[in-house]
């Protein structure tokens, strides 16, 4: 566990795309982000932007990526909620142009992304 509140926490992911890959949690166990209460929404957020700070600290990255999936369509494997921070470092892919649109690969590019 890397920080914890009374209504989420944050963890290392299992898995992590890049050094510093961290999920925020929260306690109340809910499928769908938007089902989540406005304060526990809030909490997640507070959380999202101190472990931020932490990984900034610790890893010096030069972006980051957030990421919330909902529903199995969207490439929800795990049924509660869950908002991945994923530190992204210069040269960590060929080309980041298009961001989260690569999760429908054929509409990655788009005309302000080819560089």
């Amino acid at each position: 566990m890397i920080t914890e509140s009374a209504t989420a926490f944050a963890i290392s992911d299992k898995y992590p795309v890049n050094p510093g890959h961290t999920l925020i949690i929260p306690k109340r166990h809910v499928d769908n982000y938007f089902d989540l209460t406005f304060r526990e929404q809030s909490a997640c957020v507070f959380m999202l932007n101190f472990v931020k700070e932490l990984l900034q600290k610790k890893y010096n990255p030069d972006g980051f990526n957030i990421g919330i999936k909902i529903g199995t369509v969207a490439g929800q494997t795990i049924p509660h909620t869950h908002i991945h921070l994923i530190p992204r470092y210069q040269g960590d892919v060929d080309n980041p142009f298009g961001g989260v649109r690569g999760v429908v690969p054929e509409k990655k590019d788009y005309p302000s992304s080819k560089k």
